[in-house]
């Protein structure tokens, strides 16, 4: 049973979610806010999943770090939910003309949106592990020593911003509606549960295709440079072009392996660590990768 559990999470809840609330809006033509009431309902399906099969039965185990996520969670939520609201007015002011496609059917519409939402939000993520300042922002989301659902949400609001301009901008200054913005919004969330997981899913084939955790847990490496690969947010493709994608199915990721490996002193509380981009940064010198890896890191190259 939880060998068919482990094969079937991630494209079940992918599908299953991002589907309803296509359907929800689209089909049944009901208000975007039915869709705050179910990303509830996916975090608490994300909860118990990571209970029932966990990739590591300590990163379900509190570290002192379980109400800062919640308030991370909360207030990144409550930006995107503000930036719904204030939509209208955004469309009315960046919109170039009606390019957007809006003669697709809808889901046709939201997968081109996840793509080109994609692909922007890939790369400021990129650059953030290029430039320094931009980094110092997107750490505070490297600091985690445990993979949960809720590490998604974990992110400097500055950053977060950054992210939502790199992938939405393009969209809002192509006319895209509304609606398709919202369940793209909706998309991005379930996708951040889906890429932190603490649940020990097993991909099969869809590992070439999506950039979920069994792909990301590698992106939170702590030894140097090793993780800067795999920064896709839904789909493996812009790594490959980046020539960033890596994966070794044979390596099991354990809470050592996380975290900042030149920060061991990086701030766990959540104000510290929203001030913590604009301090004077005094590192170490990060860990090697243990032998195990590093032959990974061998077969890849």
């Amino acid at each position: 049973m939880k060998s068919l559990f482990a094969a079937l999470y991630g494209p079940v809840f992918w599908a299953g979610f991002i589907g309803a609330a296509a359907t929800l809006v689209a089909a049944c033509h009901l208000s975007l806010w039915v869709l705050p009431p179910l990303l509830l309902l996916a975090l608490l399906t994300s909860f118990l999943a990571e209970r029932y099969l966990p990739y590591d039965g300590d990163w379900n185990v509190d570290h002192g770090d379980g109400a800062r996520d919640v308030l991370h969670a909360l207030v990144n939520e409550a930006l995107y939910l503000l930036g719904l609201a204030i939509f209208p007015l955004l469309a009315g002011h960046l919109a170039l003309g009606p390019f957007w496609p809006a003669q697709l059917p809808f889901w046709g519409q939201l997968l081109l949106a996840i793509l080109i939402a994609d692909c922007g939000i890939t790369f400021v993520h990129y650059l953030s592990h290029r430039y320094y300042f931009l980094w110092k922002l997107h750490a505070v989301h490297h600091s985690v020593r445990r993979l949960y659902g809720f590490n998604g949400w974990m992110k400097h609001p500055l950053h977060l911003l950054l992210e939502a301009a790199g992938g939405m901008l393009p969209l809002l200054l192509l006319g895209i509606p509304e609606r398709v913005m919202g369940v793209l919004a909706f998309a991005v969330a379930v996708q951040l549960l889906l890429q932190h997981a603490n649940v020990d899913m097993r991909m099969g084939p869809l590992r070439h295709v999506f950039a979920w955790a069994p792909l990301h847990r590698f992106h939170h490496m702590k030894y140097g440079t090793a993780g800067d690969v795999n920064f896709g947010l839904f789909f493996t493709c812009w790594d490959r072009m980046l020539g960033t994608r890596f994966d070794a199915p044979a390596y099991r990721m354990r809470g050592e392996d996380l975290g900042i490996g030149s920060r061991p002193d990086y701030p766990v509380a959540y104000l510290p660590q929203l001030l913590e981009p604009f301090r004077a940064e005094e590192g170490v010198r990060a860990p090697e990768a243990p032998a195990g890896l590093c032959q990974e890191f061998s077969r890849e190259a």
